[in-house]
């Protein structure tokens, strides 16, 4: 069964955010249900966390006589007992490796995902990982979305882990998508993007371009294809974003802020006029045509430069070929 928490901030806690001061307080009063910040936001992002009757976003600033008011869900039997799955290595030593992530499956297990995930996989192949990230995210240093494929780096130790944390919040690392999208940019070279990316106002799962109050995200991206019916406008291209920030949903949100929504997102697409067998190679997919092409790094320990690319999967690259048949320029 599902419960409540509810909190009115005294007089001796001082004015912090939302995000900062709950998993404190709410652990302290409930050592029997500890919650971490991801979990947290998990339960804001579904829409179950208040603030004075309101609906709270994590950035929103707590004081004195605010009370705080928690819908608890109800706890969900997750396992991560190995599961036999066909994973591709694209590069192991003892430290790490680097898998090409299928589309259609969520890296870890969730409150609202409980598996089979790739951590399942993971374990099965790889047997142990690092343990920094939690017990449900062994191995996990980053994420690729359920529906995004492509390279996505694994820890096998929590050294390793450390280290290659630090170069992530350094923004130390070489990441390329490849995304076909509805349309085409009017100007060929690269173009910046910088945003402010946040919770949408009114649709707490998703993200949003913000005027104020996000997070900084950055992308580069580029026109590599354009496709067109003769003596019509470009219906789609094939785009190519360089990450200088990895920000939740950031290629997705930031595309589709350019007017080039992502074939196949379901959350933040919207379909265009395609040709009939174009429409059919969309509908094939498993989620967005959104592939994470490129990694690359210091390796943590060694320090020898890493760069891997993932080959798409099958369904990708048939929309790819199919798209080629309509190629009018880069």
């Amino acid at each position: 069964m599902s419960s409540s928490w509810k909190h009115t901030l005294d007089r001796d806690e001082h004015e912090s955010r939302l995000d900062h001061i709950v998993p404190k307080l709410f652990t302290e009063q409930n050592p029997g249900i500890p919650i971490t910040r991801s979990r947290f936001q998990n339960w804001i992002d579904e829409g179950l966390v208040k603030v004075n009757g309101e609906v709270a976003r994590s950035s929103v600033k707590v004081s004195a006589g605010d009370t705080i008011e928690i819908f608890i869900p109800p706890s969900r039997e997750m396992s991560l007992s190995p599961i036999p799955m066909n994973l591709e290595i694209l590069y192991e030593d003892e430290h790490l490796a680097i898998i090409n992530k299928p589309p259609g499956i969520s890296v870890h297990p969730s409150d609202t995902d409980t598996g089979p995930t790739l951590v399942h996989g993971l374990l099965h192949h790889f047997g142990k990982l690092s343990q920094i990230g939690g017990v449900y995210r062994p191995g996990i240093i980053h994420r690729l979305d359920k529906y995004t494929s492509g390279s996505l780096v694994i820890t096998k130790t929590d050294q390793a882990h450390q280290k290659l944390a630090e170069v992530f919040a350094k923004h130390d690392i070489e990441r390329v998508y490849w995304a076909i999208c509805y349309g085409a940019p009017i100007q060929t070279d690269m173009m910046k993007i910088q945003t402010q990316l946040g919770r949408h106002p009114a649709d707490r799962k998703k993200i949003a371009v913000l005027p104020t109050g996000g997070k900084t995200a950055t992308t580069y991206a580029q026109s590599k294809q354009r496709y067109a019916e003769p003596g019509k406008s470009p219906f789609g291209s094939w785009m190519e974003c360089r990450l200088e920030t990895g920000r939740t949903h950031q290629v997705r949100v930031h595309l589709n802020h350019l007017k080039l929504p992502i074939m196949g997102d379901q959350v933040y697409g919207t379909p265009r006029a395609v040709p009939p067998r174009i429409l059919e190679k969309v509908r094939n997919l498993t989620g967005q045509a959104l592939h994470a092409r490129t990694i690359g790094f210091a390796h943590p320990i060694t320090g020898v430069s890493i760069k891997i690319d993932a080959e798409p999967h099958q369904h990708f690259r048939d929309l790819l070929l199919e798209l080629k048949t309509h190629y009018v320029s880069g």
